[in-house]
């Protein structure tokens, strides 16, 4: 497990760190000329395509595609008390954080008379993404709700695959948890739909008529956004849909990097590095550090860690796959220069004056201070958000956030004085762009005054 790139006694540029530094081979490209008939699909047929696609991909035909409300009450009322506590917390902190990421208006004063001013828009609506593959994520109905809700989107749905092995009253719909965790936060417009097929369901939106109740079908109005994770599928229909919808990102494979010395603690490292590689085989677990000791600590732990790991064999695929491993540099500098390469969506710096490294770190999705700082904390309670970036783009973009459902607008309001005062330069401008209908629209406001 957890092959070794000795990058020591060579120094490197960007373009050389991100060639030979570790990374999962997701070919979305490709993955988009999978999903496009599945998109074009629900397209076309809508929840007749939808119904077909869950029972394909699924292995469970959708009871109903909107999850009724006396489903996901029961859900609630059945949810293990501790797990509710536990998300009863999740929400309060991830609440706490993101009602601090609230925008207000802004107002600028150009000239007298000239104002420009830039309002926060919440999106209309937008459709929450939540996965349910090998495992379980009330959390990311936490980490999609909270700061859309904190935004003031006025709609919102949430979208999660139906659970082959549901039984009862929860047959054919989402996982009962991730039905609770939406009850919790008030969401009742959720849906039996995953994969691909779910984007594609949000971006055009559909009609369930074989759902009618008293004669009328329910009908899932498009979105405007698409947010969440998802499997290399969800990420090539977000792509495929770009433009018809916003999204977030194409979040793929989770990811974490560790910037540690010889202060750290090798089973803090190497629990931390099992912890992401549990989600999926192709996820990334990678170690930068200039101390060969903690290296050989860190992977002799790894031997009896891994083996009593639930997830053991996942876990071991992940950690010996090209996408995971052990970087070799000269000092903290040069490990400083690695991770920014890198820009991983999980960054662990566990190094002496963990803080102050910290400060130095330009790239990354989110990233985790200190020793008592562990990404699984990040994953639940800490209040930050678990949606990131992943593959390198924590380079150009953000976690999600509360600014992720808002739109920028300006607002231009100006006086006819002021614009008078300042007609002279439009038009001179619209002349040497040869845009000369510009400058008219503007003198024409005094033609014979």
């Amino acid at each position: 497990m957890l092959s070794t790139i000795d990058l020591r006694g060579r120094a490197l540029g960007v373009r050389e760190l991100r060639h030979l530094l570790p990374r999962a081979e997701f070919d979305v490209a490709a993955a988009v000329e999978t999903v496009r008939p599945i998109c074009e699909d629900v397209r076309r047929r809508g929840a007749a395509a939808l119904y077909e696609l869950g029972e394909r991909f699924d292995g469970v035909r959708p009871t109903r595609l909107r999850v009724p409300g006396t489903v996901l009450a029961s859900a609630l009322a059945t949810l293990d008390p501790q797990v509710r506590a536990a998300l009863d917390e999740a929400i309060r902190r991830v609440r706490i954080v993101h009602e601090d990421q609230r925008r207000s208006t802004t107002t600028t004063t150009v000239v007298p008379g000239g104002e420009v001013s830039e309002r926060w828009i919440p999106v209309d609506r937008v459709g929450l993404y939540v996965p349910g593959g090998r495992a379980v994520y009330p959390s990311s109905v936490v980490m999609n709700v909270v700061p859309a809700q904190i935004a003031g989107v006025g709609s919102l749905a949430v979208a999660s695959p139906p659970q082959r092995d549901n039984v009862g009253e929860f047959t054919g719909y989402p996982h009962p948890t991730v039905l609770a965790a939406c009850a919790l936060l008030g969401v009742d417009e959720v849906y039996a739909v995953g994969g691909a097929q779910a984007v594609a369901a949000f971006a055009f939106g559909f009609e369930d008529v074989s759902d009618a109740d008293g004669g009328t079908a329910v009908t899932c109005e498009p979105v405007s956004l698409v947010t969440g994770p998802g499997n290399i599928y969800v990420a090539a229909a977000k792509r495929y849909l770009k433009g018809v919808i916003g999204i977030d990102s194409e979040a793929g494979p989770t990811e974490i990097a560790i910037l540690a010395d010889d202060t750290a603690v090798a089973a803090h490292v190497s629990a931390d590095l099992i912890s992401q590689a549990e989600h999926d085989p192709q996820a990334a677990s990678v170690l930068v550090t200039a101390s060969v000791a903690l290296a050989d600590a860190v992977r002799a732990d790894l031997e009896d860690r891994v083996a009593g790991t639930k997830h053991s064999e996942r876990v071991r695929e992940a950690l010996s796959g090209p996408q995971s491993g052990v970087v070799l540099v000269d000092d903290l500098e040069a490990g400083l220069a690695v991770v920014n390469a890198y820009a991983a969506e999980h960054l662990e710096i566990q190094v002496a004056d963990a803080a102050a490294v910290s400060e130095r770190v330009r790239n990354a999705g989110a990233i985790f201070v200190g020793p008592h700082s562990p990404v699984s904390l990040g994953d639940y309670v800490a209040g930050s958000n678990h949606v990131l970036p992943t593959g390198g783009c924590a380079c150009h973009s953000s976690g999600l956030a509360v600014q992720s459902f808002l739109r920028g607008v300006h607002v231009v309001s100006y006086t006819e004085a002021a614009l008078k005062e300042v007609a002279h330069h439009v038009v001179t401008l619209a002349q040497a762009e040869d845009l000369p209908a510009h400058g008219e629209a503007v003198q024409v406001r005094f033609d014979g005054s």
